[in-house]
């Protein structure tokens, strides 16, 4: 019905929607995506998409007062779950009967893939407005993020022309390559959106083993480790000590990031990590670069080309 009542207005308005579109530049457009994934309430049916991976996924997402609740479901293989709410996290392994608990830390799923902060977007990418086509049933108008040099991916994104909502995420490679893809097959955006019962998740109770991955933030003076080289582009945003693996030992969690992508680094002592392999690595558009450095285990990754992972990897030092 909505879609029917946006398509006959448009038509008594000589398509009004898509003239407005084409009059905002591409830095609003991408605020209004930010924006929407975050404030709209909204349901659908997402395809995942990375070389030979495929996966679908269901999401709810619904704002209550200021309260964001947001679940969602994976459809393929083992069930998993994600549920956030009002800052908490949790992800769900019911084959496990394990829960991994921690704090949002503003790095989203998507539709939610663009921050709120965007103002260092532009210093990396070049951003443009494209033509407007049809994606899930919606007239979406897509932005393009050219990357101004190889440190970095480039992005397609399709949004709802009336709501702004990112119905499709392309990340491309140098040679224009699909490095993944997400895209609704299906949504259903505002009115009508239930999320369920919002009380206390169900899983914490007897019976499931519930883990924490939240950590406790570290000063960059007591971090003990620090970048000798800038990665243009890319600035630190957090250093986290926090428990991983299972024996839950503590690793230094480091974040660097250009605005819309970043790089993680994980360190910790060489004789906890075990036995792996160091180099260049890659899962699905994950890269992975590991090196040893001063009797620790560096571990950088993240959707951003190889060349980055390294350089960044290679320029980790201890702090004197």
């Amino acid at each position: 019905m909505r879609r029917l009542a946006a398509a006959l207005v448009s038509l008594a308005i000589g398509c009004q929607p898509i003239i407005a579109a084409a009059a905002a530049d591409p830095l609003s457009w991408l605020s209004r995506i930010a924006s929407a994934a975050q404030e709209l309430n909204y349901s659908g049916i997402f395809i995942y998409q990375s070389g030979r991976i495929s996966e679908t996924s269901r999401i709810t997402h619904v704002v209550e007062g200021a309260v964001e609740h947001e679940r969602l479901e994976v459809l393929d293989g083992s069930p998993r779950k994600v549920i956030r709410r009002d800052g908490e996290v949790w992800c769900v392994l019911p084959d496990r009967k394990t829960v991994i608990t921690d704090r949002s830390t503003g790095q989203r799923s998507f539709p939610a893939r663009l921050p709120t902060e965007l103002a260092r977007i532009a210093e990396n990418y070049e951003v443009r407005k494209e033509k407007v086509t049809r994606v899930a049933g919606f007239d979406a108008q897509l932005i393009v993020l050219e990357p101004r040099d190889d440190l970095r991916y480039g992005h397609m994104l399709w949004a709802d022309i009336d709501s702004g909502l990112l119905l499709k995420a392309r990340m491309v490679g140098d040679d224009g390559e699909t490095v993944e893809q997400f895209m609704f097959s299906d949504v259903r955006i505002g009115d009508g959106v239930v999320f369920g019962d919002t009380a206390k998740p169900d899983f914490l109770a007897d019976g499931w083993n519930v883990v924490s991955a939240q950590g406790a933030s570290v000063a960059v003076r007591d971090s003990g480790w620090r970048l000798a080289t800038p990665l243009p582009g890319y600035e630190l945003q957090s250093i986290v000590r926090r428990p991983l693996g299972r024996d839950e030992r503590d690793v230094l969690h480091m974040v660097y990031g250009d605005g819309l992508a970043s790089i993680s680094v994980f360190i910790e002592p060489l004789e906890a990590a075990g036995e792996v392999g160091l180099g260049p690595l890659a899962s699905g558009a994950i890269n992975i670069y590991r090196r040893s450095a001063d009797g620790h285990l560096l571990t950088a990754l993240g959707e951003v080309p190889a060349r980055a992972l390294k350089r960044l990897g290679d320029a980790m030092e201890r702090a004197r």
